[in-house]
């Protein structure tokens, strides 16, 4: 039987049916869409938060997403100059960032991947949210094995699994101030005025990168947070160019033989040899000098301070370039300020050292004063990514089924 027609129906209807729409199906959240319009197939360096689901050597943690040890160590400047990191156990629970190339992904967003070989018991589901922290999602695995058919996301134990994860890069800058882009996963209990307290930024900011209408997040959702950071000018032919470190941390770079590491104080990529560099290293001396990489002279002059310095230049063909410069600054610069390193840590009651925003000097580039920096999440164990969204969906269902309501008594 045709419904009747009249102009009170007529404009209810519209908003039913807007109602509808806007709520979408049963169980499906609303999620903040990463999507950073790119063509280039060059990657840029990103971080991604995770919290570790189980107890796992450094080893198992760095396998799951293609990263080197080393670099996981220095990204949340955990002491990397111990002996064999790699079989460091990790407590559950633990927070880190893991530094990843973010790449583009059909050229609507960002991506990197890493490859899994599932276990009993493993569901598509579970691979996303317990094993990935929800920097996945199992449709987005499933479309990348197109072999998988199993309609309640079962995978057989053995299966070599391609793992899509979000990442972004947004031009390594934002607001004008040099940056590493953080992929985190909104926890249960997180707010956005509390995501931006604890990485030393403004709800306004994480909104605005975010693309955010309104202040509104659910447990799943994905942000992107940017953390100042101190970046490089390496030539395109080295291996290590676009290199960028977040302020307050590390990077290992030519092959493990030198150790970048960027602030407190300021935004300026500094470079040494590394803690567990040895005689496989190429040399790392400044060439018509006797000074090495890190080392530099200061000389008082009537002018000004005379700097002379053999800075690092990037990494090619096994080869480690350095660059001897010299300037005139009004004052001598204090010897350099290394973020301070932590020790590996026991327990999940862990939060990696990061200190508050450095204020560069405007003799030193003249880069504004960032308003951001970044530490490490502090989401208890249970606060799984990827966990049940909020009850905010239901709302939406409870007001269709008032307006179904209204509109059955019209009539």
């Amino acid at each position: 039987m045709p419904l009747p027609s009249t102009p009170l129906h007529r404009r209810l209807l519209p908003l039913l049916l807007a109602a509808v729409a806007c709520t979408g199906p049963p169980g499906a959240a609303s999620k903040p869409a990463l999507l950073e319009p790119c063509a280039s197939a060059t990657t840029c360096p990103a971080l991604l938060s995770y919290t570790l689901h189980a107890d796992l050597k450094l080893a198992d943690l760095a396998a799951l997403f293609a990263a080197d040890p080393l670099a996981i160590l220095a990204a949340n400047a955990i002491d990397f100059a111990v002996p064999g990191p790699a079989g460091r156990i990790l407590p559950a629970g633990l927070a880190l960032r893991v530094p990843v190339p973010c790449a583009c992904s059909g050229g609507v967003s960002r991506a990197t991947s890493a490859r899994y070989v599932s276990r009993p018991g493993d569901t598509l589901g579970s691979i996303a949210s317990r094993v990935y922290g929800g920097l996945t999602s199992p449709d987005w695995i499933r479309d990348s094995n197109g072999g998988l058919t199993a309609p309640d996301g079962a995978v057989d134990a053995g299966t070599a699994l391609l793992v899509p994860l979000h990442c972004a890069c947004f031009g390594g800058a934002d607001n004008g101030v040099p940056a590493v882009y953080l992929t985190y996963v909104v926890a249960r209990g997180d707010t956005v005025p509390a995501i931006a307290k604890r990485y030393h930024t403004t709800a306004t900011d994480v909104m605005s990168v975010n693309d955010l209408a309104t202040a509104d997040v659910a447990a799943g959702d994905i942000l992107v947070l940017p953390l100042p950071a101190c970046t490089s000018s390496f030539p395109t032919f080295t291996s290590d160019y676009g290199l960028a470190v977040a302020n307050g941390t590390y990077a290992v770079t030519a092959d493990r033989c030198v150790q970048c590491s960027c602030g407190p104080a300021n935004l300026e990529l500094f470079c040494v040899p590394a803690p567990l560099a040895d005689a496989a290293c190429s040399s790392m001396q400044c060439g018509n000098s006797s000074m090495m990489l890190g080392n530099f002279t200061l000389v008082m002059t009537g002018a000004g301070c005379s700097v002379t310095s053999c800075g690092y230049g990037g990494y090619a063909n096994g080869t480690i370039l350095t660059t001897l410069t010299t300037a005139l600054k009004p004052l001598c610069p204090v010897p350099h300020q290394f973020p301070p390193l932590i020790p590996p840590p026991t327990s999940s009651f862990f939060e990696t050292y990061l200190g508050p925003s450095p204020a560069p000097m405007p003799s030193e580039g003249g880069i504004k004063s960032p308003t951001m920096a970044g530490t490490a999440p502090t989401a208890s164990p249970d606060a799984v990514a990827g966990a049940p969204p909020t009850g905010r969906h239901f709302s939406g269902v409870f007001r269709v089924l008032a307006l179904c309501l209204v509109t059955n008594v019209l009539w």
